[in-house]
């Protein structure tokens, strides 16, 4: 029995124990719903939590141990000259062990070790799913049956499913800040290995980009050059030239669809809208690269400008295009936010619908419009395929939105993709450009939290 079947098996036992303890709620309540302390409901879920949390609990230790367990008994039959070896030749030898005895493909001819780590490995887990899973049914069972012969009239199951319910919110809460505080601990100490090789102040005030170094010491490579100013040109370059076209186009459809539109446009247009947050990037991507900046370059020419096929142009209007509904929906709900009776005495003292947005709604709007444009900075900020493929991966410091830049986000990638040693200056650039990034990111969030919270307290 599998993870998967047996979460399945306990969400269907948990469902008939819903059943059963609302049924007998109700029999001993003998139809008079005044008797029983809580609404048969809560009865139901009670036995249903009862039941369901122990067995979860367990698959979760099934999850966890599972693997370690089977480890622990293989590790008595790996060769000693592959234990010397080190690390790298024992985790083949288990990969290898694991591929034979689920059928996969083996890296190579499996020797006899190989051979009979795999048929302790398969005899081994169906072993460890048969215990677990009888050890879950048992507590699956167990917990319905304590849970079922407590229920009384005067027993108060609300106050205990909502005690267990409490304490289930605070423990989803805490995973959720704990994983935060992993993601930005592990890019905060692999960026400090970085600044111990390269100093923070070349990293944040060079004005060269080239992370090209010897990985060998028999290598041919430049030093590397680790200047962030390139990068960051480039992507606020392509994210000025998207928040030109995102924020006037979704300011002015909001305003339309709010104050203009009647009910059958609005619920037509705002839909139609919306889907341009629906499309996958790399559409986007295909969109910029193909059609944008062809026309890009032959708009350049025209000009008697030396534009590249990859510009910042072509990659800003395509983004631009993908964070308008970012801005459009946030922007609608700030204007439909603001008090009917502000538009009413704007009205009333004669003033034509185009003063009252003026002069009115886009000033008592105006923190959540902020706000609205500085998320949508953001989005922008953290594009990635657009520039990849419409903007290209030259490292150019300039202000010229028909040359070739590149981003913050697209130099993380290519500096992770590939055969890279990790321990390595360029691949450790990665997450100090992470680092930087993620503070810029979470400064602006933060300034527009601040700016919706005031807004907030103003109108509610």
């Amino acid at each position: 029995m599998t993870v998967s079947s047996f979460v399945l098996i306990v969400l269907i036992l948990s469902a008939i124990a819903f059943f059963l303890g609302r049924r007998r709620s109700m029999s001993l309540a003998g139809g008079k719903m005044s008797t029983l302390h809580s609404r048969p409901g809560y009865y139901g879920w009670y036995v249903a939590l009862w039941c369901g949390l122990p067995a979860i609990l367990m698959a979760l230790a099934w999850i966890v141990l599972r693997t370690p367990l089977i480890n622990g008994a293989v590790s008595d039959v790996i060769p000693p000259d592959v234990v010397a070896a080190g690390s790298g030749p024992v985790n083949l030898f288990m990969a290898d062990a694991y591929n034979l005895a689920t059928g996969n493909i083996v890296s190579r001819e499996p020797t006899p070790a190989v051979q009979e780590a795999a048929s302790i490995i398969l005899g081994l887990t169906r072993t460890v799913n048969l215990a677990f899973a009888g050890i879950g049914m048992a507590l699956a069972l167990a917990g319905l049956t304590f849970a079922y012969r407590r229920i009384t009239p005067d027993f108060r199951s609300r106050n205990r499913v909502e005690r267990i319910l409490r304490i289930l919110l605070i423990i989803a809460s805490t995973l959720s800040i704990f994983t935060t505080i992993g993601i930005v601990l592990s890019v905060l100490f692999e960026s400090i290995r970085f600044f111990q090789r390269i100093p923070i102040f070349d990293f944040l005030f060079g004005l060269h980009w080239s992370p090209q170094i010897a990985i060998r010491a028999d290598q041919v490579a430049a030093e590397g050059s680790f200047g962030i100013i390139p990068l960051f040109a480039g992507t606020l370059l392509i994210t000025f030239i998207a928040l030109l076209v995102a924020i006037p186009i979704g300011l002015l459809a909001a305003i339309y669809m709010s104050e203009y539109a009647g009910r059958r446009t609005r619920a037509v247009a705002k839909p139609l809208l919306e889907i341009l947050a629906g499309i996958p990037t790399v559409v986007y991507g295909f969109f910029a690269a193909l059609t944008v900046a062809p026309l890009v370059r032959g708009f350049g020419e025209s000009l008697g400008i030396d534009a590249a096929s990859e510009s910042a142009l072509a990659a800003g209007l395509v983004m631009g295009i993908m964070i308008i509904p970012f801005v459009s929906s946030l922007t609608d709900d700030v204007i439909n936010a603001v008090p009917q009776t502000m538009r009413d005495g704007s009205l009333g003292l004669g003033a034509t619908t185009s003063e009252t947005i003026k002069l009115v709604i886009l000033p008592a709007a105006l923190p959540g419009i902020a706000a609205a444009c500085l998320l949508a900075f953001s989005r922008a900020i953290g594009e990635t395929m657009i520039v990849v493929m419409a903007a290209g991966l030259a490292a150019n410091l300039t202000a010229n939105p028909f040359e070739a830049v590149t981003t913050v986000t697209v130099q993380i990638v290519t500096l992770l993709v590939g055969d890279q040693e990790f321990d390595s200056a360029k691949t450790l650039a990665a997450f100090a450009l992470g680092l930087v990034l993620f503070v810029m990111t979470l400064a602006l969030n933060v300034v527009a939290l601040h700016i919706v919270r005031k807004y907030r307290q103003a109108y509610d």
